[in-house]
């Protein structure tokens, strides 16, 4: 097993560029921390570049990194502390490949995201998506990175568990339209229907929009129906996490009946 103890080692400084999206992007791989999520990887069979892990992670995960065979590198709790995005480093940092998703069908229940920015809630969303039995997520223009830590971190791992692709959403919608599928967008109006008069069916696409600006006019105009939840309290609105997490679980009741 190699060893790195400092920071200023090359190797750390190139592992340290994926906190970035755009190098994220051009070299198809990202970092994972913790050891739930880089075990999460592995189960799923996507495929781990390096791992990089101090005194602490090894006598931990030592005989699981044995069974898997993966370069290590044995580093510092200072090179650790500096690649990790944690307050506390939790022993264990993966360089891992992007996986390449191919959705042959839309069918059955998919979450479209439009422009929905914080990263906890992306990552809520697609975990409540998991949870929910989702076939699907697509997240559109303007939505958090799903590859950055504080995405990767909400999630859990249930990236791993359902295809998230992305892709720009009004093409994405017609495809649903073509099918036959309905889209329900999210949106109070004079027109929009109180989620529960709808009834729920196998497949569908939801659209959560923008934690401000809700989801865009122009993805709106191409949706079958747009819905809201009632509001009984003093509250303006839900957190779009929590309302993802209603009207998902409103047409899952169907999907599992």
């Amino acid at each position: 097993m190699k060893e790195i103890q400092s920071i200023k080692n090359q190797t750390i400084k190139d592992v340290k560029k994926f906190h970035q999206k755009k190098h994220r992007d051009q070299q198809n791989k990202y970092l994972l921390e913790g050891y739930h999520l880089v075990e999460e990887a592995v189960l799923a069979g996507i495929i781990i570049d390096t791992v990089f892990i101090d005194q602490k992670g090894y006598e931990l995960y030592h005989d699981w990194l044995v069974e898997q065979e993966i370069d290590t590198y044995l580093v510092s709790h200072d090179v650790l502390k500096n690649l990790s995005e944690l307050p506390t480093p939790q022993g264990i940092v993966a360089l891992v490949n992007k996986q390449n998703v191919v959705v042959e069908s839309y069918r059955g229940a998919w979450l479209l995201l439009d422009g929905v920015q914080d990263p906890g809630n992306v990552g809520t969303l697609i975990r409540t998506a998991d949870a929910a039995g989702f076939s699907g997520v697509i997240l559109g223009d303007g939505t958090a990175d799903l590859y950055s830590s504080k995405v990767l971190r909400s999630m859990q791992g249930s990236n791993f568990h359902l295809p998230i692709i992305s892709g720009n959403l009004i093409e994405r919608i017609k495809h649903f339209r073509s099918a036959g599928i309905p889209v329900y967008g999210t949106e109070l109006n004079k027109d929009a229907l109180p989620y529960k008069k709808v009834t729920p069916v196998r497949d569908v696409a939801i659209v959560l929009g923008n934690e401000g600006q809700g989801v865009s006019q122009a993805v709106l105009s191409l949706t079958n129906q747009n819905l809201y939840i009632p509001i009984y309290g003093k509250a303006e609105s839900l957190n779009v996490g929590i309302a993802g997490g209603i009207l998902m679980y409103h047409f899952v009741n169907e999907m599992n009946n």
